[in-house]
């Protein structure tokens, strides 16, 4: 092989190396959780169990967070008129950071009938970082008003976060402390997206350097032979 095709491996090799390391810092995961929910309704008592996701799309410094219900949950014994139902919900924060986001959603569409599972639009809200970390997001209190009442829907079997970020915070603030409470959002949400955190900035830096000394390496033994043979 000759020495400049030596020369062009070692670089081929150290960048590849780079972006390995690059690849393997996930930036999110976001997975379907069920939520076992114990409703007071004005008629008394309800359950009914949903599965729950969580999505987020980056926007600025913050996240745009997207929940969603694929089953209903409670009922009325009347029916409710189009526009009659008014969600909102709370999103606990954990891990780096700690507090809550609230989302809200439109009312409903359509009629729904008595007696059925109310089906709840997706709600949104913004998360802005206040940590830098990785946070998780866990389905929290669901609220419902409808003709003038309220019902107020809790998570009773501790579900696991629905999703996690690692986030960066504007100001650069450090893990662990007091958290942040995020505001309302109006945009549904993607699958997560995120920009690039402290340590995959350091990771990616790192690639950089072992690039860097690849091509060093190989130019040294490159001269090195060169003045050999002279």
């Amino acid at each position: 092989m000759s020495y400049r095709n030596r020369t062009a491996a070692f670089a081929s090799v150290a960048a590849l190396a780079g972006s390995a390391v690059l690849l393997a810092a996930p930036l999110a995961s976001a997975e379907v959780v069920d939520v076992n929910y114990q409703c007071q309704t004005p008629i008394g008592p309800k359950s009914a169990v949903s599965p729950i996701d969580i999505k987020s799309v980056k926007s600025g410094s913050g996240y745009k967070l997207t929940m969603s219900w694929q089953k209903g949950v409670s009922s009325s014994p009347v029916e409710l008129g189009k526009g009659a139902v008014n969600p909102s919900a709370l999103i606990t924060v954990g891990g780096a950071d700690s507090g809550t986001v609230t989302v809200t959603g439109p009312a409903n569409a359509a009629a729904i009938p008595a007696n059925t599972p109310i089906k709840i639009n997706d709600l949104t809200g913004t998360y802005t970082p206040k940590k830098t970390g990785k946070v998780t997001f866990t389905p929290g209190v669901l609220t419902i008003t409808a003709l003038g009442t309220k019902t107020t829907c809790k998570p009773s079997n501790n579900p696991q976060p629905a999703l996690t970020l690692d986030v960066t915070a504007a100001g650069g603030g450090s893990s662990g402390g007091s958290g942040s409470t995020g505001t309302n959002g109006s945009d549904s949400g993607s699958l997560p997206q995120t920009g690039p955190d402290d340590s995959a900035i350091a990771l990616g830096t790192l690639g950089g350097t072992v690039l860097l000394a690849g091509a060093a390496g190989a130019l040294w033994i490159t001269r090195r032979n060169q003045t050999a043979r002279r």
